[in-house]
């Protein structure tokens, strides 16, 4: 749900009118619109009672007698907590925004509609499970159940907008809009070719180079003028302002018994997305026939992602597979041409839309004056690639054998999925629908033409994967996973190692891990860019520019570690940020500047360091450096000792809808100081010293006692602040300390505090 940040601006002060006003404080109406979580509630479309036990963290442990109302359940559950949350994601996925937001949305609503999926419906369904349609059936009628049980009390956020929520379909569940920025990289192919025709293929490749090394070079006779971020522009727009940057990234590492304390198979996973309030995560425990399954998913969808059930845990973090190709075709070219009417707020009519596609797909840019249409290639239009619907198969796994029939259900997003099982065993897939180029990269954009057409897609078999390494551990954050030798093309763009490399340092040492271990683990902040530059930073001769000196020392006797009350790690991280910003405008010509101090990172800058004559890189060290004590005495105080990395790095939940004090003070959490960085285990990532990125959700789960398992969550379950459980969970994530995930029957109950009977009308 990375778009819900998007979909509520300040413009809603002119796109939605006035907020409504009542007599009642604000508070006091979402405190009576909280939902009922306790006692009984009768409704229409269950067959047999079903218990909710709400546990002290706000978890829903549900349990039914039968899938279907199981389902049911959950819908019905998750409305309760995220209803206006889910109801916006069905909005943003149907391209329906621009009727609440106004006119500046009616380009979104287009591509979300370009976007959809139009293929067989049959394949659809049945790509995710055998019963992927009954249960997407049953969870939509248990969201309708509650908006039609609720609807004298809607959340406070329909209320303030004057608006209610829609009904959902089946189909709401496989909306494809967050699939355009989960398959990248259209952005990524602008970009290098807008590089290529500026600098050259060479000097784009080395400023920003593919990984595995590939040589960039346009298709013969085939021109790149004219192509950058503008023919994708529309295409980004759809997911918001979002950098098509791999900076989130995630964590994930399991050992088998020879490595844990218990001599069963721990697993750790902390994905890293926007942190944000309402959060992108939804805990619940699913109990049913051929279901017991826990752990975390999004709310607007059926399942569980991430989690355990009663053998196996599984976990993940992206892995980059290119699912997306930009053609360019005739603008005269053959073309289908769906019309489709969008209602506008502040409009008495409709606006009427063209929706184009060529045999390729999506017409997303047309450029008039070279006569050229832009058409997305991407997954999306393929059968079962609605994201995370393949966790309905994964969610039931019980064996490697089974795990695997479910990676080839896997399809978006494309993720390294770890696996443990309570014999023992452990595992690892980089699953996703990955199409085979014969004869070109993916890297640029290529003509219209049968030369470049995708030769099917990679089976399962032939991905990147491991059973019982000899290791008896497995570790990926984003980083380039390919075999030495590996012959297929997954893609060429992956997080720096930084991550991977320091979680690896930890596990090959080889002790007796425990699941308080692997707490500290995902909370290091260990900076391995900072081992580098100050490695650096000692080769250069003492002395430098005047005030340096005792910056200086201060980062040459630090151990590295980026805790919020280090004065080092505020002295280094205002450091690394001139350091990045004087490369860029001394090293790269001004015409490539704005895109590669995008899409640079901190490993190509210190690689590109590393090869420069000793003499003009020493100058780039003490000279950034001194700009950064200057900046640091400035901002921080003369004192150093006073200095701290918690008083610049920090992280505030920011509502959509709180405009004004009043509505700040019921939805707005923080500031919490926050330790660590986009490149440490424990990350903290974000623009200017402030976290907006990172793990809202973490998880460790023991195998030799699935109640020994623990998770962090933030801010809370519930999206209605009045409820005790929107904020309850954010200081225990903001001082890195964890919660039980309890599993059977007996240690649910013991930690209940709120029991919901669900019984047939």
């Amino acid at each position: 749900m990375k778009q819900l940040t998007l979909l509520m601006t300040l413009t809603l002060v002119g796109g939605c009118g006035r907020v409504a006003t009542t007599g009642f404080s604000h508070q006091e109406r979402a405190r009576a619109a909280l939902a009922q979580t306790q006692g009984t509630i009768r409704l229409q479309g269950l067959s047999k009672p079903v218990e909710v036990l709400r546990d002290t963290w706000g978890v829903p442990h549900i349990y039914a007698q039968s899938a279907g109302d199981l389902f049911f359940a959950q819908g019905f559950v998750a409305a309760q907590d995220r209803l206006f949350q889910i109801d916006m994601w069905r909005r943003a996925g149907r391209g329906e925004l621009a009727e609440l937001l106004g006119e500046s949305y009616i380009e979104r609503d287009r591509i979300a509609r370009l976007a959809r999926y139009r293929g067989d419906m049959a394949a659809e369904w049945a790509s995710y499970a055998p019963d992927a349609r009954a249960i997407a059936e049953a969870f939509v009628r248990g969201i309708n159940a509650y908006i039609q049980y609720s609807a004298d009390r809607l959340p406070i956020e329909f209320q303030l907008l004057g608006v209610r929520p829609g009904l959902w379909t089946p189909e709401d569940c496989l909306l494809r809009v967050t699939g355009l920025e989960m398959t990248r990289n259209a952005a990524s192919e602008a970009d290098r070719a807008f590089l290529v025709t500026r600098l050259g293929p060479e000097s784009a490749a080395r400023f920003w180079p593919p990984d595995p090394l590939t040589k960039l070079e346009a298709r013969p006779g085939f021109p790149l003028d004219g192509i950058d971020s503008s023919v994708v522009r529309s295409l980004t727009a759809a997911s918001g302002p979002v950098r098509f940057d791999t900076e989130p990234g995630s964590n994930n590492w399991v050992v088998d018994g020879t490595l844990s304390a218990t001599g069963k198979p721990i697993l750790a996973n902390d994905p890293h997305r926007a942190v944000r309030v309402p959060s992108l995560r939804y805990l619940t425990h699913l109990v049913g026939p051929g279901w017991n399954v826990i752990g975390s998913g999004e709310p607007a969808l059926p399942g569980v992602a991430l989690g355990h059930n009663e053998r196996v845990a599984f976990g993940f973090t992206i892995v980059g597979i290119d699912q997306q190709d930009i053609y360019v075709d005739k603008l005269d070219a053959p073309m289908r041409v769906e019309r489709e009417k969008i209602r506008v707020k502040g409009r008495a009519e409709p606006v009427e839309v063209e929706l184009k596609f060529t045999a390729r797909g999506p017409v997303i840019h047309e450029d008039a004056v070279r006569r050229r249409a832009f058409v997305l290639r991407w997954v999306g239009s393929e059968p079962g690639t609605a994201g995370y619907l393949g966790s309905l198969s994964l969610a039931r796994a019980g064996d490697w054998q089974q795990f695997l029939a479910a990676m080839a259900r896997w399809k978006v997003p494309s993720e390294n999925i770890i696996y443990a099982d309570v014999d023992g065993n452990i595992g690892w897939v980089a699953a996703g629908l990955t199409p085979i180029r014969k004869n070109w990269s993916g890297l640029l954009p290529v003509p219209a033409g049968s030369a470049y057409e995708w030769s099917g897609f990679l089976p399962v078999s032939e991905h990147p994967q491991r059973f019982n390494p000899p290791e008896h551990y497995i570790a990926t954050a984003n980083h380039n996973i390919l075999p030495k030798g590996y012959r297929h093309q997954l893609g060429y763009e992956w997080n720096p190692a930084f991550r991977f490399r320091r979680a690896d340092e930890v596990l090959r040492a080889g002790k007796k891990f425990t699941v308080e271990d692997f707490q500290r683990l995902q909370h290091d902040e260990t900076s391995l860019v900072a081992r580098e530059l100050i490695a650096l930073l000692k080769q250069a001769p003492p002395g430098g520019p005047a005030g340096s000196t005792e910056a200086r020392r201060m980062l040459e006797t630090w151990d590295g570690v980026l805790s919020r009350n280090s004065g080092a790690a505020a002295l280094f991280q205002i450091w690394q940020r001139q350091l990045s910003g004087r490369f860029v405008q001394t090293r790269v010509p001004a015409e490539a500047q704005d895109v590669l101090g995008r899409r640079m990172n901190h490993r190509h800058i210190l690689d590109l360091l590393t090869k420069e004559p000793a003499g003009a890189r020493n100058a780039l060290l003490s000279d950034s450096l001194a700009e950064a004590a200057a900046e640091a005495r400035r901002t921080l105080g003369e004192d150093l000792s006073a200095w701290r990395w918690g008083a610049l790095h920090h992280i505030r939940f920011h509502h959509p809808l709180a405009l004004d004090d009043d509505l700040r003070r019921l939805f707005d959490l923080g500031p919490v100081e926050r330790g660590g960085d986009s490149n440490t285990v424990n990350n903290t990532g974000g623009g200017g010293f402030r976290q907006t990125s990172g793990a809202s959700y973490r998880q460790i789960f023991d195998l030799a006692d699935w109640d020994r398992s623990v998770v962090t969550s933030v801010p809370g379950q519930s999206g209605q602040p009045a409820s005790p459980h929107y904020a309850d969970l954010l200081p225990l994530w903001g001082e890195g300390k964890y919660f039980p995930l309890p599993y059977t029957r007996a240690a649910v109950e013991k930690h209940t505090k709120q029991k919901l009977l669900l019984e047939p009308k």
